[in-house]
């Protein structure tokens, strides 16, 4: 199979240049055109994929090779493409930025050359007047083999600095495709891990989007960039494809009827099997609305090839958990920001409880973590693990290499994983009697918790690494 979907990477030297603003705004200023156009992140990054899905209408995608491998980005990328105009790639801080210590792996010069797309460098220019061309010159000459097509100079402060820009770019060898003036309409407001998502303020981010879009028609050289995008290279190899890679993933080994250190039951354990659906799939309830935004897309998808009916629920607004539900997912948002509105809804802490308590398969990274625990920063949570959540001071972010210790619903011990952490939030105790994982770097240690049928760690994972675990979790569903 030959992928040849017109694709551009939108890059820049460090964060904080306007690759969000640029990215998005040419994602709506082309759909505005009318064609389709695919939406990608390059990275672990959940909150600017929100802003590209108002921008395309299609579902935003992430790129990471540390979390998913060099070997899935095309074929994940080509998953996402399928069918549209043109594909824009957003970058992740500086172009050749990465993990730390592991050399190019997840930069976003990175995965431009996996994708064979050229770049576009938004740089901030707010600042300088013939430096541009130096600092544009070191990154087209740093790597031969990314390709910097294109600049697009961002916060630009009159008609006089645009033209001092242009003229340093001319000697450059690298042709100017667009120059953004500073624009207040189009910034989004921010909090302590980065953009406020999308679900928290989905008018003003309309708004904001439709502005970017504007900004972009205004500023860019639109036809050229098309052009641009056109002259990607050619890729080879089929598109992922979540059915196929379930079936052809190892058959999960049956479960033991209580898996880590065994839990108290609550007074409000139901007695009563849980309901299957008339097809006999059994329901995946997965958290959603505005505490529980950040989820990849694939997840769900896998889960629906290995034969679990996802259902989206609110613990915000639900009461209650879908019909049927045989097994949960809670993965990572912002639940220290709706602490109290999730401690007030009661009925629905207790259903969790009481699905938890049975036994249930429940997946909870980061934030799941924390609304399973007994409290957080003071508030009462869904009392599942017997652990104490609070803000922190503390940044605790990076890449981590893992290995399950626990037979859990997600893996069998010795599971090899990659993940990555990304909170402001402690938890007391931090591991359980039977930890959920155990990680390398940056130091050893053990965390996160396995018991009975739950998994719950602040450990965020991409299962298209491993689609086995949505296999083994669905299968868990149906004989738990």
């Amino acid at each position: 199979m030959v992928i040849s979907v017109p694709r551009l990477v939108i890059a820049a030297p460090s964060s904080g240049s306007g690759k969000t603003t640029v990215a998005t705004g040419l994602m709506a200023a082309f759909a505005s055109r009318g064609l389709a156009v695919s939406p990608h992140k390059v990275g672990p990054d959940y909150i600017d994929p929100g802003y590209h899905v108002l921008a395309t209408g299609r579902v935003g995608r992430n790129l990471d090779a540390y979390l998913c491998g060099t070997e899935l980005i095309a074929p994940l990328f080509a998953h996402g493409a399928r069918g549209c105009d043109l594909a824009v790639v957003e970058g992740v801080m500086g172009l050749y930025d990465g993990a730390a210590g592991e050399g190019e792996l997840a930069s976003t010069a990175q995965v431009a050359k996996l994708l064979r797309a050229p770049v576009v460098l938004v740089v901030d220019a707010s600042s300088q007047s013939r430096s541009v061309a130096a600092l544009v010159h070191g990154f087209a000459s740093w790597d031969p083999e990314v390709r910097v097509a294109g600049v697009i100079l961002n916060k630009v402060g009159s008609s006089r600095h645009e033209e001092m820009l242009r003229e340093a770019l001319d000697e450059s060898g690298v042709p100017v495709l667009g120059c953004l003036r500073r624009a207040a309409q189009v910034d989004t407001p921010a909090r302590h891990l980065g953009l406020v998502p999308v679900a928290e303020r989905r008018s003003d981010a309309v708004d904001a989007v439709g502005a970017m879009a504007e900004q972009v028609r205004r500023g860019c050289d639109l036809d050229a960039l098309y052009a641009l995008a056109r002259g990607a290279g050619e890729l080879s190899g089929a598109a992922w494809d979540a059915a196929e890679v379930v079936a052809s993933s190892p058959p999960p080994p049956l479960p033991v009827p209580t898996l880590g250190a065994a839990a108290p039951r609550p007074p409000h354990r139901p007695e009563r099997p849980r309901p299957q659906t008339p097809d006999g799939l059994r329901v995946v309830a997965v958290a959603g609305g505005a505490a529980f935004t950040f989820s990849y897309a694939e997840h769900a998808e896998l889960l629906t090839a290995a034969g679990a009916e996802v259902v989206t629920f609110d613990p915000l607004r639900d009461e209650q958990l879908p019909d049927g539900t045989g097994g949960l997912v809670i993965g990572g948002g912002f639940p220290e920001v709706y602490a109290p509105e999730l401690s007030a809804n009661e009925p629905l802490r207790k259903a969790v409880a009481e699905l938890a308590f049975a036994g249930a398969p429940v997946a909870a990274e980061c934030a799941g973590l924390l609304y399973l625990s007994r409290e957080l920063d003071g508030q009462p949570m869904c009392g599942v693990l017997d652990v104490s959540a609070r803000m922190s001071e503390r940044l605790t972010l990076g890449y981590r290499d893992a290995v399950a210790v626990s037979d859990s619903a997600l893996a069998v011990a010795g599971t090899r994983m990659r993940g990555h952490e990304f909170h402001r939030t402690v938890v007391e105790p931090g591991a359980g009697a039977a930890p959920a994982w155990g990680v390398r770097a940056p130091e050893r240690r053990v965390e996160g918790f396995v018991q009975q049928g739950v998994h719950a760690s602040y450990l965020h994972t991409h299962w298209a690494s491993q689609p086995g675990v949505a296999r083994r979790f669905v299968e868990r569903c149906r004989t738990s």
